[in-house]
């Protein structure tokens, strides 16, 4: 029964409209109601002195050429609950939200009326991590739905996987203003802040009298809601909460929130590590285990960037590596649809790297670079310049790294291996590819090289491969009635009839060799 209740839900959205057109004064209301996308509106502005503005997605709308007065915002303001110290308030069962600008003596000068929607079927990209029981942190630019989707992980938690949910609602934003919540939220239970610098006490009031199994936080922002976090998860209760940044690595930078991931701190290396490391002796490392196991990064209604096994991916960016999360989407069929990254990953600043916490706008502003493709290798017993002559003649790019750990492989000498020197045998302990040659001669590199590049050639003709299978994969999931690939050797073959199975697509090998190719179809 639940299941039907949601997937009638999951067909609208709720916003409630008319109840805050109640609450505008009659002749801004008019305009209003005869707009075609009324439906769109984001807000409404009244400024005083200034005409009254609505706000869509796709611009601004002057309403009424008289200028907003002192009586059109007292209609407002009488009609709508009392302003909390953060100057928010809201319509009694609804999600809008009305925010005032006062000038230094209190006397309000500006109203913002917010359209607040109840959006069903937000989560579907997300939810088998919320049923997972793991700790989900949201993060995102302002606008992108962040509150929209706690709220739907709020329902979905309470009414579908039966548990016991908790909202701990500062503003009034997950569930709406007023003493009864929204019905968006199911059968969670809500929790007013009287003051938004109480909310980490509400937090752990919340566990300590109320027995939750989750607990739903919207914009987690100080160091004390942040020590709450961590509290209540090590108590065993599920948490799913947004905060303030847009990706993870600006959380991680972020000396406020930091410990929502584990924190960072200086650690001093001895004089053989940090050599060893190819670094200053002063680093910086993870300090504790992370409050949350997953951060999901919202970069629109239908697509998601999730970073799971938190711990590791901040252990790794700190080492210098990049972010490389998990893309999911929605495809025009509903179905997710999971990728490697598409955007830019970010990569630790070098002050990062060289162990300084960074401070000022390269704190807020982390440099974003593209994932190098190139080799990174480790010498060896090998010259530098040898390894950049052979590379340079055999139009090979490689990238050399003096730190063992950031290397793809090492390349030695056949005499430096038989030593079975430290560096060779750790390599071999921990999987990195020893590749040995002869001598330390130009000719060898570059023969090294070459055998190499290749190697990748055999590599990018198989991913060119597998990709046109991805392709074909969504055609058929969007409605063809099927695809032929190009014509494969067997080994090519077989992955592409695996790939079709992780689609739940049925696949059939057609012709004879060499023009023996796989066709997609629907099962």
């Amino acid at each position: 029964m639940i299941e039907q209740q949601t997937r009638q839900l999951e067909r609208h959205i709720q916003d409630d409209l008319d109840l805050l057109l109640q609450c505008l004064p009659p002749r801004i209301v008019g305009p209003l109601r005869n707009m075609h996308d009324v439906s769109e509106l984001l807000e409404v502005v009244l400024d005083l002195a200034r005409p009254p503005e609505a706000r869509f997605p796709d611009g601004d709308v002057i309403l009424d050429m008289d200028e907003v007065s002192p009586a059109d915002l007292d209609y407002v303001t009488s009609r709508i609950s009392e302003f909390g110290d953060d100057n928010r308030s809201g319509i009694e069962r609804t999600l809008h939200r009305i925010s005032a600008i006062r000038n230094r003596k209190g006397r309000i000068l500006g109203i913002t009326c917010r359209v607040g929607r109840a959006v069903f079927g937000t989560i579907k990209t997300i939810e088998d991590l919320v049923f997972s029981g793991k700790n989900i942190l949201l993060l995102g630019r302002p606008g992108v739905g962040k509150t929209t989707m706690l709220r739907e992980v709020s329902r979905v938690l309470a009414d579908a996987a039966k548990k016991r949910v908790i909202v701990v609602d500062t503003s009034n934003e997950i569930a709406g203003d007023g003493d009864i919540p929204h019905p968006a939220i199911g059968h969670a239970r809500r929790m007013q802040v009287a003051s938004s610098n109480l909310q980490h006490a509400v937090m752990i009031e919340a566990v300590e009298n109320h027995m939750p199994q989750v607990i739903v936080i919207d914009e987690m922002g100080t160091e004390l809601e942040a020590a709450a976090a961590r509290t209540i998860a090590e108590r065993g209760v599920q948490l799913i909460a947004t905060a303030h940044g847009n990706s993870l690595d600006n959380l991680i930078l972020n000396p406020t929130l930091s410990d929502l991931v584990g924190g960072i701190q200086t650690v001093t290396l001895g004089d053989d590590e940090a050599r060893y490391r190819g670094t200053q002796k002063s680093v910086l490392e993870r300090k504790a285990p992370p409050t949350f196991d997953v951060v999901v990064e919202i970069q629109s209604w239908d697509t998601v960037s999730v970073h799971d096994n938190v711990a590791k991916v901040v252990d790794s960016w700190l080492r210098g590596y990049a972010l490389v999360p998990e893309v999911r989407r929605l495809n025009h069929a509903g179905q997710v649809i999971m990728d490697s990254a598409t955007r830019p990953v970010a990569s630790p600043p070098s002050s990062v790297r060289a162990g300084l916490l960074p401070t000022g706008k390269e704190a807020a502003n982390p440099s974003l670079v593209e994932d190098s493709l190139a080799p990174r290798i480790f010498l060896f017993g090998v010259g530098r310049d040898k390894l950049e002559q052979a590379a340079g003649n055999s139009g090979v790019d490689v990238e050399i790294v003096t730190d063992l750990r950031h290397a793809d492989l090492i390349l030695t000498t056949k005499s430096h291996y038989k030593r079975g020197s430290r560096v060779v045998r750790i390599a071999e302990e921990s999987g990195t590819p020893v590749q040995v040659i002869r001598k330390n001669t130009a000719a060898q590199v570059q023969q090294f090289l070459r055998g190499r590049q290749s190697r990748s050639n055999g590599d990018q003709n198989l991913n060119v491969a597998l990709q046109e299978a991805h392709q074909a994969a969504q055609s058929v999931l969007d409605g063809e009635e099927y695809v032929d690939l190009s014509s494969q050797r067997a080994y090519v073959r077989r992955l592409q009839h695996l790939l079709a199975q992780k689609y739940n697509l049925g696949s059939l090998s057609i012709g004879v060799d060499p023009r023996r190719h796989v066709r997609l179809l629907r099962k």
